[in-house]
């Protein structure tokens, strides 16, 4: 529990302290306008207080994200290229000597290939 007591940690925590108490109190003043009768202030008057709960969910998930990964940054994940990668390679050099417009397009299309496979 003492990581959560580190500057960063300490700014965080005011940071989320200082939001809450601010959309609450401009859930109030839009409850105090729409009191006067201002129509369009109770709209704001429920919307602020689900701001401030949002500002409390986020807080306890990014501790609770800290605590599963004991405080290590995450190591990046390898990337393995696709199979068919090295032949569109090939295919590619092969078409830069003949039409390098042509080339540039289709390694345009084999990086739009490549990302769409890694979202899987």
């Amino acid at each position: 529990m003492r990581r959560f007591f580190t500057p960063g940690w300490l700014g965080l925590h005011a940071i989320a302290v200082v939001l809450f108490v601010s959309f609450l109190g401009f859930g109030w003043w839009q409850f105090d306008r729409a009191q006067a009768g201002n129509d369009r202030s109770w709209g704001y008057t429920f919307e602020w207080p689900l701001f401030a709960i949002f500002v409390v969910v986020m807080w306890i998930k990014m501790m609770r994200d800290d605590l599963a990964s004991d405080g290590k940054p995450k190591e990046p994940q390898v990337i393995e290229e696709p199979a068919g990668a090295a032949v569109t390679r090939e295919l590619i050099r092969q078409h830069e000597a003949e039409d390098p417009e042509l080339a540039a397009y289709n390694r345009y299309l084999a990086r739009l290939n490549s990302e769409t496979h890694r979202r899987d």
